[in-house]
């Protein structure tokens, strides 16, 4: 890892594994950290044999949440890998971990272990719900989190049930509220030297991700009705925030509308925003002058009790134009929409590639080429290059050499299964 990346130096012990974890200490690793994973010798991480593609290769589950980092086998439950773990917490600045309760402390690794082996080490930890909580002993997943969390219940349409968002609110989100923990502790150490706690739930980075839902509950509460929601001023409210289906929820109408070939493709579509100061713009774009300054259209009001006949005039508009064709009309206008991108669209995009937000990277336990996600936040003097994620126990003896251990030591701790 090149010493001039900006986390360079910073030594992470990765007992993390399926995703939350992983996605922050990969985000950690892209930008400098020594990010080692410390897995259980003859199996890993769960994520390398989940959904493969190809037999006995690492699956893709594995190898795009585990980028940029190097892989250590180790079998604490024996004293030679306690011993092997506690010259690493010594050396080491973060340690991650998302196990069940009270596992680091069965292992003999508690918080106050760990502070008399380091006491400047950050000690990061997913969570499933906040310590203390009334289901804190309760096993969490993707799902289980968005659930708890509030996504579920405001998300699909109203006459259907609560419905779970394909984006992982609960994991990949958790990691990168992690990732912001980590690094605001190792701030926190600079002045003070000491190391601290960190723990993100999957439930509050749920909410956190929900709060504007929270927002608009106790608007509801107050006002019995939400204007912006699609339910306005037809529907019906009851005392919880209803799901919006495609609503925009920001106070801005919005829709996704059928174009060209939406009859064979289902992603077909556009969002389409009716903001209010872009009116005159829209009514010019797509061929309704009149409704410009028209007092039946021109404020957000007015619009409001017919918004969906709005929508279904644009609609017939987009019919004999493809998502993108529309774009490229529509955002002359200065008006807020997108094509609905298929994850094929995605993965092809030329501008996602140039950018560095899709990149290919060789795998030699593959054989080929995967496709990955690189890094979404971008820098004007750091562009972070991607590398194959680790084969299982692949740097084994590379990180026990750099821990002290002779060559006979590293053959003694292989025969005793440690590692």
């Amino acid at each position: 890892m090149s010493q001039t990346l900006p986390l360079a130096g910073i030594k992470i012990i990765d007992f993390t594994h399926v995703q939350a974890g992983p996605a922050c200490t990969q985000l950690l690793a892209w930008f400098g950290a020594d990010v080692i994973k410390v897995e259980r010798p003859g199996s890993g991480d769960v994520t390398r044999n989940q959904l493969r593609d190809i037999p006995d290769a690492d699956a893709l589950y594995f190898t795009m949440l585990n980028s940029n980092k190097r892989s250590l086998t180790l079998d604490t439950k024996t004293p030679a890998g306690k011993e092997v773990l506690e010259r690493m917490i010594k050396e080491s600045d973060v340690m991650v971990e998302n196990f069940g309760p009270g596992a680091l402390d069965r292992m003999g690794f508690s918080w106050a272990r760990i502070q008399e082996l380091n006491p400047g080490m950050i000690m990061a930890s997913v969570k499933g719900f906040s310590e203390g909580h009334h289901y804190e002993d309760l096993k969490v997943y993707e799902n289980v989190a968005q659930c708890a969390g509030g996504a579920a219940s405001t998300t699909g349409f109203w006459d259907g049930p609560p419905t779970v968002s394909a984006a992982a609110l609960g994991d990949t989100n958790t990691g990168m509220h992690l990732a912001i923990g980590i690094l605001t502790a190792l701030m926190g150490r600079q002045k003070t030297g000491k190391g601290q706690k960190v723990a993100v739930a999957m439930q509050d980075a749920v909410l956190n991700l929900c709060r504007v839902k929270l927002r608009d509950q106790q608007r509801l509460d107050k006002l019995g009705v939400l204007k912006e929601y699609p339910q306005y001023p037809h529907g019906t409210f009851t005392d919880v925030v209803p799901r919006g289906g495609n609503a925009g929820g920001g106070g801005q109408p919005g829709w996704v509308l059928k174009c060209k070939g939406w009859e064979t493709d289902p992603n077909a579509y556009i969002y389409f925003t009716v903001q209010d100061h872009a009116w005159p713009p829209i009514a010019h774009a797509i061929g309704k002058d009149e409704w410009a300054n028209d007092p039946a259209y021109n404020t957000p009001d007015a619009r409001q009790d017919k918004i969906f006949d709005i929508f279904a005039t644009i609609e017939d508009w987009l019919k004999d134009k493809t998502k993108f064709e529309a774009v490229d009309i529509l955002r002359k206008f200065d008006i807020p929409c997108a094509p609905v991108m298929s994850m094929k669209e995605i993965a092809n995009d030329p501008s996602l590639r140039a950018s560095g937000s899709i990149v290919e990277v060789e795998h030699k336990g593959r054989g080929e080429k995967y496709l990955t996600v690189g890094s979404p936040i971008k820098f004007s003097d750091l562009k972070p290059e991607i590398t194959a994620s680790p084969l299982l126990g692949e740097h084994t003896d590379e990180v026990l050499a750099s821990l002290g251990y002779s060559k006979e030591e590293i053959a003694a701790l292989h025969t005793s299964k440690a590692v």
